[in-house]
């Protein structure tokens, strides 16, 4: 299916390995022009030769200013931010979370939208075809015992997502989040092993648990997540705003 997004001018943060190399192979294979930033310089050197690369934390202000005109100038323009970077912050009782760590999850996790998407809207005005894609997860629906900082920042990603929708839509902007579940990859099965190791159980019964919550009893794959992205950033989506889309197999709830 021809999406019409061939020259499309992207930014994808946290571009270079798991959800968002995913997101970055398929806008490029639909033809779109890609800047990417990551803070693993070997995984950002591995990018297809096409796509514009920055290591950035996006949770210095300073670094995200500077990678963000290096993205304008190597694309001419911007027409889509994806906020995908994140983390999965500490896995622990809230008593036993140290504030550095709460802190850190947070600024990663949310503030960092905030640092990229408040330099990307003066840019995103004056294009045709304007949106912005914010990574939640399905923790932001429902409590997450033993990752509160987690949970506290996706619930506020969807938060921050409307409120843009609402603010920048007059502006032809569109603003939606995407809400994964289980994801396959390195990532999620860390956070299974470190939830299994702080209740004594093994990771087969945590998977098994953690799949016992959700009515698919599948991974959701990098690429799916993509392909609804690449939907919401094509003039087929130019009506979707201020939406908190699930993909997640029908999970019920977290624990």
């Amino acid at each position: 299916m021809d999406l019409g997004i061939a020259g499309l001018r992207v930014v994808v943060t946290a571009g270079a390995a798991g959800i968002g190399r995913g997101i970055v192979d398929a806008f490029v294979e639909e033809g779109a022009r890609v800047f990417a930033c990551d803070i693993d310089a070997e995984a950002l050197a591995a990018l297809p030769d096409t796509v514009g690369r920055s290591r950035t934390d996006v949770a210095d202000r300073d670094a995200v200013a500077a990678m963000m005109d290096q993205a304008v100038e190597f694309l001419g323009g911007l027409d889509v931010l994806v906020n995908n970077a994140g983390i999965a912050g500490p896995t622990g009782r809230v008593e036993e979370i140290t504030p550095e760590d709460w802190d850190r999850c947070l600024t990663v996790c949310l503030t960092s939208q905030f640092n990229c998407a408040r330099l990307a809207v003066p840019h995103l005005r004056q294009s045709a075809n304007a949106s912005i894609v914010n990574l939640s997860s399905a923790a932001g629906k429902f409590g997450f015992a033993l990752r509160s900082p987690y949970a506290a920042a996706k619930w506020g990603v969807i938060g921050f997502t409307k409120s843009l929708a609402i603010e920048l839509g007059g502006a032809g902007i569109r603003v939606n989040a995407i809400l994964p579940g289980l994801v396959a990859g390195d990532r999620q099965r860390r956070v299974l092993e470190s939830k299994a190791q702080q209740q004594g159980t093994s990771f087969a019964d945590m998977e098994a648990r953690a799949f016992s919550f959700v009515s698919v009893k599948e991974y959701v794959t990098a690429r799916q997540l993509a392909d609804q992205i690449l939907l919401l950033c094509s003039p087929r989506g130019r009506t979707i705003s201020g939406q908190a889309i699930s993909i997640d197999g029908d999970t019920r709830m977290l624990s």
